[in-house]
Order: C-alpha cells, then sequence, then structure tokens
C-alpha cells in the first residue's frame, strides 16, 4: 500500500469526501468549492478549519497519488470522489469509524455509534467495539489506525482517535487537566457556599461584640 502519514488537511479532506457521500449523495461527487466548505465547515468538526481551495487541491493531488481519491470529470467542474475503503483496505463499517474520528476528534464507542448513523449503521456498541479493535491492530498489510486512549477521571468510556496523521502525542492521549463543566459548576457552588458562610460568621462577630461592648 503506498500510503503514508497524512496531513491534517488532507485528513479532513478524505474524511469530508467519505461524509458527504452519504449525507448528499445529490451532490456527490464533490467540486471544488463544495468541498472545501465542506473542510471549513464549523459544526461536527474539530478543529475548525478555514482552508483555502488552493491547498484543499494540493491535498486532493496527494490522496490521489495514494489512490485515495479520484477524480470525475464533470460538465463544466472537476468533482472528486472517496476510494477511502479500497485504498485503506478496510470494510465500509471501519471507514465509518475513522472518518468521524478524523472529522470529530477522539470519541467514545457510544459516540462514534451515534455519529456514523447515517454512514453506517452499526447494530450495537460491541459491533462498533470489534471493528475499533481491528483497526487498533497491525496487519501484514497495513499499520494501527487507531488507538484507545486513557479513560479521563470519571468518564464512564474511554475514547479513540484515529493515527492515519502519525502517533497521537503525549498531550492529545494523557488525561486532560482541564476541569469538566459539571466540576466548574460544582467548584462555583462551593465558593458561593464558603462566602456565605463567611458572611454569616462576620456578622456574628459584630453581634458579640456590640453585645459585650467592646469598641474597636
Amino acid at each position: 500500500m503506498s500510503l503514508r502519514t497524512l496531513s491534517a488537511l488532507e485528513a479532513r479532506v478524505l474524511a469530508v469526501l467519505v461524509e458527504k457521500a452519504a449525507t448528499v449523495p445529490d451532490s456527490y461527487p464533490l467540486s471544488l468549492n463544495a468541498l472545501t466548505m465542506g473542510c471549513n465547515q464549523k459544526t461536527a468538526r474539530d478543529p475548525v478549519m478555514n482552508a483555502a481551495e488552493p491547498d484543499v487541491l494540493q491535498a486532493l493531488e496527494e490522496l490521489k497519488s495514494m489512490h485515495l481519491v479520484n477524480t470525475v470529470s464533470g460538465n463544466r467542474v472537476l468533482r472528486f470522489e472517496h476510494n477511502g475503503a479500497r485504498g485503506l483496505g478496510v470494510p465500509g463499517a471501519a471507514l465509518a469509524c475513522l472518518t468521524l474520528l478524523m472529522l470529530r476528534g477522539p470519541l467514545t464507542t457510544a459516540e462514534l455509534r451515534l455519529h456514523t448513523e447515517r454512514l453506517h449503521r452499526f447494530a450495537d456498541l460491541s459491533s462498533v467495539e470489534g471493528f475499533l479493535e481491528e483497526l487498533a491492530e497491525k496487519t501484514e498489510t497495513r499499520p494501527a489506525f487507531v488507538v484507545k486512549l486513557a479513560r479521563a477521571p470519571g468518564a464512564r468510556e474511554a475514547r479513540w482517535a484515529h493515527l492515519l496523521c502519525g502517533e497521537v502525542l503525549p498531550q492529545e492521549s494523557s488525561v486532560s487537566a482541564l476541569p469538566r463543566d459539571d466540576e466548574i459548576a460544582f467548584l462555583r457552588a462551593e465558593a458561593q457556599r464558603m462566602n456565605a458562610e463567611l458572611e454569616c460568621l462576620k456578622a456574628l462577630v459584630q453581634r458579640i461584640v456590640s453585645e459585650l461592648g467592646i469598641s474597636n
């Protein structure tokens, strides 16, 4: 397989082509303009990109050299379609998982099953897990395509990340040090409670001082 590590934009271009083939079949294959808009989409994308058409076109050329994308002649403009399953040597269900990981970043098994609904309908979570475990194994014909990340404290599930852009960096695979929204809300409530108790103590001290006739 003539596959190398993909750039972030190359991965985004490939994933958008796979996604749009399932979600907007009437507009598929995609023109360069439509593909660029899909890459820069602000919803269901992590990270959000701001790629220019020349950059997307260069990414397409690189993907074509790896047999991951094909050019289709249209009436007025060139259009592009993916060859992801064959180019990567994976079944369609596995490609759906990889696509979501390339579009949205690390996800749990449950999130993958939810968001792949329009690309591939998995029977249950164990089906998703089975394809992920296969993708995580290195074979004679391909490297490992995904990795299971460490489970964050308080999280019910571990997340999965793709490896098409290379190994996941330590800070990406390690547990995030940033507090979650529920933790922030709890800390704010605790701060408010402690402030209220402090005000009560101040009032109590003032009352005792007043009753004892102690001057400041």
